[in-house]
């Protein structure tokens, strides 16, 4: 029987992250089925967040040992969702990280995880804690950890909730909000208004026609490699999708059959079974993406709209995975890994294009951007463009509030510097 730490450690190094792992997957399985409905969507944040510190190797360390041990407090010690901890809960986690149980203190650094040579694969290492205590002469010392490691704690906390209220899972800040007031308040912190505080980063109409422009001719130079990139783009654009929702995932695979027709209207629709803290719901399909579809499914050689019930994948590879659960398949889906980098592919042709006509800042603000941006833009367009009404897109965007979709109207400083800079001050003068 394998054995494991008393505190499973979530996230392999960089080497391994990306490949999941069987005994942490089982893990937030049985925590999703039997405590907190949104722990595998909550770690799949966690490891896009973890993947940005890629290029800082001490970053990376850091952040991961934070989340885990925070992760860990959440859900085996207080078995509480992410979204649902306040600042007076977090407080709670400070006093745990002060006086930690002792089965999870360990006296020297070992690594997280190790290679089982009988299983062939990688396995929490039975030897790991969450908490590193000292030793003087060979003599364990009371644990005990300053004021500025527990700042440290918070403000990656803060940058990870940060991420999160980006991604659109939370709309709050605890680690934020504790390091503004108490015993934790720090004299840089400053208050920036909503009003002009502009988290939303969406393209601006122009970046993003370069980025269209950008993925057709891919799709023009190489039908064969670049059509399911157009379509990948025109997908995530029209219906506001989050990567992950066209991604496979560990229960997971997005077919065709997804697209389904309404037999009472003769709508077409996008149906998402499974997306944030495990809700559903079906985006309404526009004629240019039903077009766009046809194109793709041309290039595939299928029929030119789906089946109902069609169990052909989304977008099949076009060789077959070297590793990983889909090791050897060629018509498995893709991964969050291998669309993220079919986008930053067409982000950065849209920003030599964009560099090639002159527009610099452009281009070097669009480089900027993530995946996650077309969601924005696709909302933002659609209710500052097209202007669709607040509901509807609430409704397609899976928003649970209408003050969430309502941040996106006007969200440009520069729109509403435009629209004030010629206002009389006397309109019958």
């Amino acid at each position: 029987m394998l054995e494991l730490p008393p505190a499973l450690p979530l996230f392999d190094s960089l080497q391994h992250l990306e490949d999941g792992n069987a005994v942490v997957n089982q893990f937030l399985a049985s925590v999703t089925v039997n405590t907190i409905n949104d722990a595998g969507f909550v770690y799949e944040f966690a490891v896009d967040w973890l993947l940005e510190q890629k290029f800082s190797e001490n970053n990376f360390k850091t952040y991961r040992s934070e989340l885990t041990t925070f992760l860990h407090w959440a859900y085996a010690e207080e078995q509480i969702s992410v979204g649902d901890i306040n600042r007076r809960v977090l407080t709670r986690y400070i006093d745990y990280c002060c006086n930690p149980p002792k089965p999870l203190i360990a006296y020297r650094n070992v690594a997280q995880f190790i290679n089982n040579k009988q299983l062939e694969t990688r396995v929490p290492n039975p030897l790991w804690r969450p908490f590193l205590g000292k030793k003087i002469d060979g003599i364990e010392q009371a644990y005990r950890i300053s004021d500025k490691a527990l700042k440290t704690k918070l403000a990656i906390l803060s940058s990870f909730y940060s991420y999160l209220i980006n991604e659109e899972y939370t709309e709050r800040n605890p680690a934020m909000m504790l390091m503004k007031n108490g015993r934790f308040k720090t004299g840089s912190q400053h208050t920036i208004s909503g009003e002009d505080h502009e988290d939303i980063k969406s393209f601006s109409d122009l970046q993003w026609s370069y980025v269209m422009s950008a993925a057709q001719l891919l799709a023009k130079q190489s039908p064969v490699e670049n059509e399911r990139i157009l379509f990948l783009v025109s997908l995530m654009y029209s219906c506001y999708l989050r990567i992950s929702e066209v991604a496979a995932r560990p229960g997971f695979s997005p077919i065709m059959g997804q697209f389904k027709r309404d037999a009472k209207t003769s709508v077409w629709g996008f149906h998402i079974p499974r997306s944030k803290g495990g809700k559903k719901r079906t985006v309404a399909v526009s004629k240019q993406l039903l077009t766009a579809l046809q194109r793709y499914r041309q290039c595939l050689n299928l029929t030119p709209l789906p089946a109902p019930n069609e169990n052909t994948p989304l977008f099949i590879r076009h060789r077959a995975a070297g590793r990983g659960r889909d090791a050897g398949l060629l018509n498995a889906n893709l991964g969050i890994r291998q669309l993220r980098e079919h986008i930053y592919t067409v982000i950065e042709q849209a920003a030599k294009l964009a560099e090639k006509d002159g527009f610099e800042q452009d281009a070097n603000e669009m480089r900027q951007l993530t995946p996650h941006s077309i969601r924005h833009t696709g909302i933002s367009h659609d209710i500052n463009l097209v202007g669709r009404p607040l509901s509807h897109v609430q409704a397609d965007a899976g928003h649970d509030s209408i003050d969430t979709t309502s941040q996106y109207l006007h969200t440009s400083r520069v729109e509403r510097h435009q629209s004030a800079e010629n206002k009389p001050l006397d309109h019958l003068g």
